[in-house]
């Protein structure tokens, strides 16, 4: 199996690297080890038009709970237009268009897997505390983003499996100022890569957490 890691340099990224190249070919594209930018496409087109078809696995494992020196906002008054902005063009448009110019690395003719990590505070059925609103507000957005691309993915690949993933809350630099249970990112890791290989292109399009659970809108 060949993959793609996008994000390759992060807690989850690089954990979902180590996993993956015990099962083949790993390729990878980040910010520290090759200048992507998540939030420009030229960036993006640039680094994706080098790599040559085809990947069975694609894996975009970027994103951020708030900019540098800022955190989720916790309430109504702490809402600044470019924080939201920033949020959304990181965490909603830069994994959208990553799948864009991914589309032609997949192959048509056998199975492939895009996964793109959620959030589960992204889902409006299941946000009973509130707060977070940038962050909560750009995963919904991604979710409907990879929701709507699955639908159009299944009519050129129709065994392709597209996914929106909840890695549960992991022991990294991303949520080291968060008190939570956390799982390391190697455990995290297995398990999205495991609840990738259950999926079938029925479920193409879901929202579904670490143990294969979807996940409500």
């Amino acid at each position: 199996m060949r993959a793609l890691v996008i994000g390759a340099s992060g807690g989850i990224g690089a954990a979902l690297v180590q996993a993956l190249s015990l099962q083949g070919e790993v390729v990878t594209l980040s910010r520290s080890g090759d200048g992507l930018d998540i939030t420009d496409e030229a960036s993006i087109a640039r680094l994706m038009a080098k790599l040559e078809p085809s990947f069975e696995r694609i894996v975009i494992a970027t994103g951020a709970l708030a900019g540098p020196g800022q955190a989720p906002e916790k309430s109504l008054r702490a809402l600044e237009a470019g924080q939201i902005m920033a949020q959304f063009a990181l965490n909603a448009m830069g994994p959208a268009l990553v799948v864009k110019h991914a589309l032609r690395l997949l192959p048509r003719d056998r199975a492939a897997q895009v996964g793109v990590l959620s959030a589960r505070v992204g889902s409006i059925g299941d946000n009973a505390l509130g707060g977070w609103y940038s962050y909560r507000a750009s995963k919904a957005a991604l979710n409907q983003m990879i929701h709507t691309a699955a639908i159009e993915i299944a009519r050129s690949h129709p065994l392709a499996v597209v996914a929106c993933l909840h890695p549960g809350t992991v022991a990294t630099a991303f949520t080291a100022d968060y008190a939570a249970e956390k799982v390391t990112a190697a455990v995290a890791a297995d398990r999205l890569l495991a609840v990738l290989d259950g999926l079938t292109p029925r479920q193409s399009g879901g929202f579904y957490d670490w143990a294969g659970r979807e996940v409500p809108w």
